[in-house]
């Protein structure tokens, strides 16, 4: 994915755990989706993490690709 876009989905719909449920870990996905991004502090976390590249999928592979 480009970073860009993991970035908007962060943003936009980081508070209900979508991008969580895209790099399939579904459990902190449903977590994120009842308590609203950890009431907002693992939200921002993510947020930091997308954009320094530093998100990983469930299988330990970074989520955003640099596209060169």
């Amino acid at each position: 994915m480009e970073k860009t876009t993991a970035i908007i989905i962060v943003v936009l719909l980081g508070g209900l755990g979508v991008h969580r449920f895209m790099t399939g870990k579904i459990g902190t996905g449903i977590l994120w989706l009842l308590t609203g991004g950890v009431f907002g502090i693992g939200w921002i976390i993510d947020i930091v993490s997308v954009c320094t590249g530093k998100f990983m999928k469930k299988d330990g592979t970074p989520w955003i690709i640099d596209q060169q």
